[in-house]
């Protein structure tokens, strides 16, 4: 999402810090995905990304599945109206009680990692879909996740068989890139390791038809990426060489990022400049515990600051407003050499992971979330109560 009139006229009336979303950049980035992978392959929108229930309303009107990783999140989704079938228990760490929720609520697709995953899904939604993550390395992500999660390939099979043990219904496969992945061949790979457990899987009796490529998929930053042409291109090349043998595939994506990332755009307002040891250091109203989290593992957003586009740069040390040390988002931001008090300065494509993440830690309100819709409207009643 670019900076327009809208978006700066926003930072005059409304309080900062505030995301602000334009859906009609989420309707795009959705009918585009939908469209790279020819519709032969089911959105499972990332919940986590963000849920506030505007989007997760359009997402639903459109098509989309959900994936899904907490009691919270399909709460939400079933107050908004959707079907439970629409929903697949994406987290590999769930509590059994949420299992047993989700399974008298609809649900009958999860995932596992582990054979205690495996075993708590057995026991409280008996008979369900399962599939197995394995774990990739990351190495081509701003955001590697696999120490974290997904299984090693060498007990994949064992999970899967350890499946149909139980009665549960193992259908096939998942794996996550990483966040935010620059290198489209990088699913290739992935796929032409869990090709090799279909392949057994189906030489023990197990009808696999189901491949979750994950997410990762990435948005503008700083560094050039792939187009989502460019990687669906990539995965149906691979799932043709490595997985011919499975007759009818069906073929799962989960994006987050990519569907609502460069949706919004984070505004801040500059509360402090100071120079201490040496470093000049700005502060602004929102920080590592109130929306940009990310930032803490290095996520780097193009920052720019209003109406001082065309200003020499300088290097800064930027930082929240909370009284932990912690708080600091870059300490080599570049920013406008005259950068100062209740200057406005804006978090280009911050739509995702950013608002999920804050809190109220130090009493300080979360930014707030605006659409642009919302925008026009409140710029429309002031010209026109101004009239009279």
């Amino acid at each position: 999402m670019r900076i327009n009139e809208l978006v700066r006229k926003a930072s005059d009336i409304l309080e900062t810090p505030f995301l602000i979303m334009d859906l009609e950049i989420v309707k795009e980035n959705f009918i585009r995905m939908r469209e790279a992978f020819k519709g032969k392959a089911k959105v499972f929108y990332a919940v986590k990304a963000n849920s506030h229930p505007r989007i997760l309303t359009l997402l639903d009107s459109l098509g989309s599945h959900f994936d899904v990783a907490s009691r919270g999140e399909i709460e939400k989704l079933l107050m908004l109206g959707v079907s439970p079938k629409k929903m697949s228990f994406g987290n590999t760490i769930k509590k059994e009680h949420d299992i047993r929720f989700a399974y008298n609520v609809g649900i009958d697709l999860y995932v596992a990692d582990s054979e205690m995953e495996v075993e708590k899904i057995a026991y409280n939604a008996p008979g369900s879909k399962v599939f197995i993550r394995i774990a990739t390395d990351g190495s081509d992500s701003d955001w590697p996740l696999s120490r974290k999660f997904g299984v090693e390939m060498e007990r994949a099979l064992d999970l899967i068989l350890y499946a149909k043990k139980l009665r549960l219904k193992p259908i096939g496969m998942s794996f996550h890139v990483g966040s935010q992945n620059y290198n489209k061949y990088s699913w290739r790979k992935a796929i032409e390791k869990v090709s090799k457990v279909f392949a057994k899987a189906m030489r023990n009796g197990v009808d696999m038809f189901f491949l979750n490529v994950g997410g990762g998929f990435p948005i503008r930053h700083l560094k050039p990426i792939p187009s989502i042409e460019e990687i669906a291109r990539v995965i149906f090349e691979a799932i043709e060489e490595f997985l011919w043998f499975v007759p009818t595939i069906e073929i799962a994506v989960e994006p987050g990022r990519y569907m609502v990332g460069d949706a919004g755009i984070m505004v801040t307002r500059v509360v402090l400049r100071s120079e201490k040891v040496g470093e000049e250091w700005i502060y602004i109203d929102s920080g590592v515990f109130h929306g940009l989290a990310e930032t803490l593992e290095g996520f780097r957003y193009e920052l720019v600051v209003k109406d001082k586009e065309d200003v020499k740069k300088k290097k800064f040390v930027l930082a929240g407003p909370t009284c932990d040390s912690v708080d600091v988002i870059y300490y080599d931001a570049l920013l406008p050499e005259n950068t100062t008090k209740d200057d406005i300065v804006f978090f280009i494509n911050a739509g995702a992971y950013t608002v999920e993440y804050s809190s109220r830690f130090n009493g300080f309100e979360p930014p707030s979330v605006v659409f642009l819709d919302e925008i026009e409207k409140r710029l429309r009643e002031r010209i026109s109560f101004s009239s009279l």
